[in-house]
């Protein structure tokens, strides 16, 4: 059992997202030991890219500014290098194939490894071309965690329970991250198409906006992903007294989800 797999082994996840870079590479240093004390199981890290399909405005306009300010895989790595040395929760890396097949797949996942980085997502790349990566993932200890989305066929399903590693990502919606003022009736649904076909702990991100949201999701599945609005609220208050508020909210609703 790897370390993520292992985040989900005592309760619901609560998996936090932040833009790496983003107001300044030195905030992810404050922010994820934060995260870990408020009641976070894993923290998503994500490398700005200049095409990111997946995301919605709010983190754009994060990946955006971090970019402008030097942010780059290199960079990401040794904020990763010098988190893993101040937490105990997982890192995974979230990002697109463009820059992790520019670095080199090779390398790219030797570093990860190196830098203390449990996982990659990378959002853009289907299972049929994911093999050279699953490879370098596995020689190197990392999981690579695809995604299926609701519209996802039971092929696709099939197919991606048999080549993730640590959990499985399930977008709650078809469309970007962001987050709405509901989710879809169909959530629960899709969770237990998806159940079937795995025993991989499965995690729901995209459109999770609070508390509320996120204690329907984990009556279900095994984990919660919360992206833009972490970011928004990094954005609003530097001093992060409502972030951990919201952090904490959303702890104890997964932990009173039954």
């Amino acid at each position: 059992m790897s370390r993520i797999e292992r985040a989900f082994a005592s309760r619901k996840a609560l998996i936090p997202y932040i833009t790496l870079g983003y107001p300044s590479p030195e905030t992810a240093l404050e922010v994820v030991p934060r995260l870990e004390e408020w009641g976070a199981d894993m923290v998503e890290l994500g490398i700005p890219f200049s095409d990111p399909l997946a995301d919605g405005v709010t983190i754009q306009e994060a990946s955006l500014q971090a970019l402008s300010r030097g942010m780059n895989p290199r960079l990401a790595l040794e904020i990763a290098s010098r988190l893993s040395r101040k937490v105990a929760l997982p890192l995974v890396f979230m990002t697109y194939y463009n820059p992790v097949f520019h670095f080199g797949l090779s390398a790219f996942c030797r570093a990860c490894a190196e830098s203390g980085v449990d996982g990659l997502i990378v959002p853009d790349l289907p299972p049929e071309e994911g093999v050279d990566l699953g490879r370098a993932c596995e020689k190197n200890g990392l999981d690579l965690v695809y995604l299926l989305a609701p519209n996802s066929g039971e092929s696709r399903i099939k197919l991606v329970a048999g080549r993730s590693r640590g959990f499985i990502y399930l977008v709650s919606l078809t469309g970007v991250t962001g987050p709405r003022e509901a989710l879809p009736k169909g959530l629960e649904a899709f969770v237990k198409r998806v159940r079937r076909e795995t025993s991989l702990p499965l995690a729901v991100g995209f459109g999770i906006a609070g508390p509320e949201q996120a204690k329907r999701v984990a009556r279900v599945a095994d984990g919660v992903i919360v992206g833009s609005r972490i970011v928004q609220l990094i954005k609003d208050d530097p001093g992060l007294g409502k972030l951990g508020e919201f952090v904490r909210g959303l702890r104890e609703a997964l932990d009173s989800a039954i």
